[in-house]
């Protein structure tokens, strides 16, 4: 039975995506991120609150000091730029990984009709949309500001739900099946990561979602080369990091929404909005609604 080493730093929001990638370098399983909530009432929103700690597993073999001694070099450099914490380091068997995952993540309450459910929980609030995501899986479990924000504004536009939603960097999948169960006929994800492509189908099992997700390996250009059989939807989400946007757009990303259709933006930093929001205006989308969590912020265009 393998046995892990847990390598975690607990760090800001600007610093946490810097160092996730830093670790997902060395993780053969991936990167979790988790952050305490604050809660108004039973019904609110989860407000987040506190650091962010950011969490690796390296399987304990033979390449394990050679790995983590590059693992430290990476972070040293990181922290020229800007200084980190060190490392802190634990031993997990391999039969405990899911049930350190079951201790912590909770269901979370999200705008006024969804909530985000862990697959082995049932959800404690009937009269709320559930959203099951293995947490365990790829970016986008619904703890971190960013996918919060982009259901909220998705939540937001669905009093007449959109018949199409195309959902890029999907992630866990997390927005397509919010979508789907907020009254989408059909949507479509792609990410250019192949795990992140099998984790949204298998998340999309465990919400009871068949053909009515589309689910694929590629981005902006392999949609609009109709790769998928969907060019253009009236909903267009995107939750990744602001400066990928940006490139994006010059990709076409704007070009996936119909003329008076929505586009939703999150995962941009407040610094960030400025140069975001002029290359979006470049493309024809006017700025509808903003939301904002700490230091990240979420928009929602009309495309003119």
């Amino acid at each position: 039975m393998k046995t892990w080493l847990e390598v975690s730093l607990s760090v800001d929001g600007e610093q946490a995506e810097a160092v996730a990638d830093v670790l997902a370098r060395f993780a053969p399983n991936g990167v979790l991120t988790e952050q305490g909530a604050d809660y108004v009432d039973d019904e609110g929103q989860g407000m987040p609150s506190g650091p962010i700690i950011v969490r690796a597993y390296l399987e304990m073999n033979e390449q394990l000091e050679d790995t983590q001694q590059k693992l430290e070099e990476s972070l040293f450099y990181l922290g020229m730029i800007q200084p980190l914490p060190k490392p802190t380091y634990k031993k997990i068997a391999d039969q405990n990984w899911m049930e350190a995952w079951k201790q912590h993540y909770k269901p979370i309450p999200v705008g006024k009709r969804l909530i985000i459910v862990p697959v082995w929980l049932e959800s404690p609030k009937p009269n709320r949309i559930p959203i099951k995501i293995d947490p365990g899986m790829a970016f986008g479990t619904g703890t971190h500001p960013s996918t919060q924000m982009a259901l909220v504004l998705m939540e937001n536009v669905f009093s007449s739900p959109p018949s199409i939603v195309i959902d890029v960097g999907c992630g866990s999948g997390i927005l397509s099946i919010a979508a789907l169960k907020l009254g989408a006929q059909t949507a479509l994800g792609v990410d250019i990561d192949l795990e992140s492509v099998k984790n949204a189908s298998e998340n999309a099992k465990n919400n009871g979602i068949g053909d009515e997700f589309i689910v694929g390996q590629g981005s902006v250009k392999e949609v609009l080369e109709n790769k998928f059989h969907i060019k253009r939807a009236p909903l267009v989400v995107a939750n990744i990091l602001a400066p990928i946007i940006i490139r994006l757009f010059e990709d076409g990303l704007a070009d996936l929404a119909e003329p008076g259709g929505r586009v939703i933006l999150s995962g941009i930093l407040l610094e960030q909005e400025p140069a975001l929001l002029e290359a979006g205006q470049a493309k024809g989308l006017d700025l509808s609604e903003r939301n904002q969590i700490e230091d990240w912020v979420g928009l929602s265009f009309v495309k003119s």
